[in-house]
């Protein structure tokens, strides 16, 4: 149980009182007061937590109360942790800070009370409400995108450009913290249904901290954002996002052509000092083409051509078009196909045998295939991994303008009657392939979320191989995405509403 009686809310003593009492003679934050939860901490950590915040000039209570600004708590899941806290009925909870114990140790280190960023809080895991019921004065959103509908309408664009920027600003510095955070962000405002126009509207939208509602506010009252302006004018952020949009080039390696003076994509390919691996080769021989967005009907072209070839194989295969364009969306950078046979153990040749096929056609311009190295028995994944471990292969494929109906989405003035796209292929074993196709479809954000909420809801771990109960130690069997959502107790979304 969560051990702490809770008192009413008494007259307020002047703040030189108490810095008198007990404990509170080297007081130096005033307005901070800490409440530790005991549960999961424990009796002894909790005391020894105590004693060292109060050395470093922390006012701890002992007893939850409507004075307290900040409940720190470890390992408490969100949903019981905030249950015990409405049960407590403080007036002042929706005032208070409530934080994972990551924002104690931040503190602790630095000495002082730092800011609350949205990583720190442990929000309130909110229901989806039943199909068919009331609809309330005012939608309550879900710090969750599992548990939002998003859809490819924006309404927030103008905040949620900044923050991509900013989060990505971060990402090439490898600052992890504030980066997810942006992106939390920019995730929930893509959710509204509305458009904020003034910060108090946001009041119950959670995952906007202090940085990102001072980024809005900035926004509101001019327009843009100076620190966005800021970074992207910054020859190392531009230079940087120049470097990583040719195929192959990831964050590290643009940033050590960076610090070697390269500036141009002229720099690179002029240094003799530079030896590009075959994917960076074909990244800047093909990058006109392949850093141009792909269109729906692009991509139906291509799912006919993978079709034909993978049916020729093997007539009773199972191909499905994943991403974005599963998503709705109307472009995207590259197209992604799950495909896969009934019976197990076939697909581990499937994919050699649709290279050599399209090899044969001369509609291959790069290849390169991966072997699979998925072994159930080394799961389950206890985090998050980007790939996964089933047989696959990158492709830049020639597309003809005849093979795509109204036409290939070609540069003003290319007069050419075809162009390259980047393709990804992925063969699971058909037992796994409900949560390759639920991992594969996207959005990143909704992926992250929902592995978040298996672990942290519902003491399970999902990646794109399996599900597992770590209550019950055992894995669980989905034959469709449904049957996941199922599992972990959450109402199923539509691709189409997973753009978060």
């Amino acid at each position: 149980m969560f051990r702490a009686p809770v008192v009413p809310r008494a007259r307020k003593r002047s703040r030189p009182a108490d810095a008198t009492v007990s404990g509170r003679e080297g007081v130096k934050f005033e307005d901070v007061r800490l409440y530790l939860v005991e549960r999961k901490m424990g009796r002894s950590r909790r005391s020894f937590l105590t004693q060292l915040a109060r050395s470093k000039g922390f006012i701890v209570e002992d007893v939850l109360s409507d004075d307290i600004t900040h409940v720190v708590s470890e390992d408490n899941q969100a949903s019981s942790l905030w249950k015990w806290l409405r049960e407590c009925a403080l007036k002042n909870l929706p005032d208070m800070h409530v934080l994972d114990v990551g924002w104690f140790t931040d503190s602790m280190r630095e000495g002082r009370p730092v800011a609350v960023e949205t990583r720190h809080l442990i929000q309130e895991t909110v229901p989806t409400p039943p199909e068919g019921s009331a609809p309330t004065a005012q939608a309550v959103v879900s710090q969750y995108a599992c548990q939002r509908r998003t859809t490819t309408e924006n309404n927030n664009k103008i905040f949620t450009d900044a923050f991509e920027v900013l989060a990505e600003s971060y990402e090439f510095n490898e600052i992890e913290g504030p980066c997810l955070a942006f992106r939390r962000a920019a995730s929930v405002l893509k959710s509204l249904s509305w458009a904020v126009q003034c910060l108090e509207a946001t009041r119950n939208v959670p995952c906007l901290g202090e940085h990102t509602k001072a980024v809005m506010e900035e926004i509101l009252r001019y327009g843009r954002s100076f620190e966005v302006e800021k970074i992207l004018s910054d020859e190392r952020y531009r230079t940087l996002k120049l470097f990583t949009s040719v195929f192959g080039v990831g964050p590290k390696t643009a940033d050590k052509w960076y610090r070697g003076g390269l500036r141009s994509f002229s720099d690179v390919l002029g240094d003799r000092g530079i030896r590009l691996n075959r994917m960076q080769q074909s990244g800047f021989l093909h990058y006109g083409d392949i850093s141009r967005a792909v269109s729906k009907a692009e991509a139906r072209a291509l799912r006919n051509i993978i079709d034909e070839a993978v049916h020729a194989i093997t007539p009773d295969a199972v191909l499905a078009l994943t991403g974005g364009f599963r998503r709705g969306k109307e472009f995207g950078h590259d197209v992604d196909f799950i495909v896969t046979t009934p019976e197990l153990g076939k697909e581990k040749n499937l994919l050699p045998s649709i290279i050599k096929r399209l090899t044969k056609q001369r509609i291959l311009l790069y290849c390169d295939y991966q072997a699979s190295t998925f072994d159930m028995s080394k799961l389950p994944s206890y985090r998050f991994e980007a790939m996964d471990h089933f047989a696959k292969c990158f492709l830049i494929m020639r597309l003809e303008g005849s093979q795509v109906e109204g036409g290939l989405h070609l540069a003003e003035g290319d007069s050419r009657g075809w162009r390259a796209v980047r393709v990804d292929l992925v063969a699971p074993p058909m037992d796994r392939y409900a949560f390759a196709l639920l991992g594969w479809s996207g959005s990143r954000q909704f992926e992250r979320d929902l592995r978040r909420f298996a672990r942290l809801e519902r003491n399970m771990l999902l990646d794109n191989h399996a599900l597992y109960d770590k209550t019950k130690k055992e894995f669980l069997a989905a034959t469709t995405e449904r049957d996941i959502f199922a599992h972990l107790g959450l109402e199923y979304i539509e691709p189409w509403q997973r753009n978060a």
